[in-house]
């Protein structure tokens, strides 16, 4: 039993460890996440969207710290019965998400592996079999370093990742997971390669034969069944290839620049994915940057998902000499986690993206 506590204790301890920190890499869009389980179609707690943040840097620090705790063998009841509630609620909230179809993406390892809802709750499962191991067995950890240290390493622990959340905050995430990391060619990421794994769906084709409702199933072609035709129903059997870039688009009145803005063989991208909810002191930053960007042969944009009006009225409170276009929502919030945030591209690769904080850092 001893060697089998000794092995969950290290698999939870890593896999815990592991999961806190590329959530606290990038706190910003697990709290987007968290936004969604928030929503009326999910969870319908919406009074806690305002406090997505706050609660996403304090889960993920605590579930880094645990994994922590664990290892080191510090106060093993309380951990053992933190990590116990813990995984009982994420494991009802994969569940939740997997059966009712809510949220595709448990954002459990953030971007760094993304994970299907169904995977999501399996690996729930399996850790929740491991913490109960712990949890009845608790006499089998034994504590590593002098227990004196343990304190001051969970002290330390806690420091750290306040600091590290706090620079992650002001900047941008350390490590970015996300397909539009510096060097990648937008292009080329929304393209689907000729070889590509289609989708591949059942088709339900009901008919009235006799009276009575007979179901025929194909994989497209119309069935020979006699009999009146009612409806037809496609279920999805195997999803097909999807790009790393699926939804970005860049829009103005109702057309589409996105071939045309990526041509561009200097682009400047300034991207507010609300400008309602845009930091003032950042906005306040940006016409020197534009003016800048214009005289070293920039074109100049801003993308955000606001309307025309608030877009105006922005450009003139703040003096913005740039044209607006419009874009997704969710795609900008994943291009750069910061609002506004600054992107520079040359024919569709992105070279540079800064946090407003960083505007000094930009090389035109």
């Amino acid at each position: 039993m001893k060697i089998l506590v000794g092995f969950a204790r290290w698999v939870v301890g890593i896999l815990f460890i592991f999961s806190g920190f590329v959530k606290l890499n990038d706190p910003i869009g697990f709290s987007f996440k968290l936004e969604e389980y928030f929503s009326p179609s999910v969870l319908n707690l919406e009074f806690l969207a305002p406090f997505a943040l706050v609660i996403a840097i304090l889960l993920v620090v605590f579930e880094l710290v645990l994994g922590i705790m664990l290892l080191i063998g510090y106060l093993p009841k309380f951990t053992t019965w933190s990590l116990l509630l813990m995984i009982i609620f994420f494991t009802f909230l994969t569940f939740y998400s997997a059966y009712f179809n809510k949220v595709t993406d448990c954002g459990c390892f953030g971007d760094a592996i993304p994970l299907t809802p169904w995977q999501s709750f399996y690996k729930d499962v399996i850790l929740f079999v491991l913490i109960l191991i712990l949890f009845f067995n608790k006499k089998y950890i034994d504590p590593y370093l002098a227990p004196a240290s343990h304190r001051w390493i969970v002290f330390l622990a806690f420091m750290l990742c306040f600091t590290f959340a706090y620079y992650v905050l002001m900047h941008l995430p350390l490590i970015d997971f996300r397909a539009y990391k510096v060097g990648t060619n937008i292009e080329e990421g929304m393209s689907v390669p000729k070889d590509a794994p289609k989708a591949v769906y059942d088709y339900n084709w009901k008919f009235n034969v006799n009276g009575e409702e007979k179901i025929v199933t194909t994989t497209g072609a119309y069935p020979t069944t006699e009999g009146e035709f009612i409806e037809v129903e496609t279920e999805l059997v195997q999803e097909g290839y999807v790009p790393p870039i699926h939804d970005f688009s860049m829009e103005k009145n109702g057309e589409d620049f996105t071939s045309e803005l990526l041509n561009e063989p200097k682009l400047l991208v300034i991207i507010a994915y609300s400008l309602r909810r845009s930091e003032a002191d950042g906005l306040s930053k940006l016409q020197p940057v534009i003016k800048e960007a214009i005289s070293k042969g920039y074109r100049v944009i801003g993308l955000s998902a606001s309307g025309d009006d608030l877009k105006a009225g922005i450009s003139e409170k703040y003096d913005l000499d740039l044209e607006w276009f419009f874009s997704d929502e969710t795609a900008l919030k994943t291009i750069v986690r910061s609002n506004p945030g600054i992107l520079t591209l040359q024919k569709g690769t992105i070279t540079q993206k800064l946090h407003w904080n960083d505007l000094e850092k930009l090389e035109l």
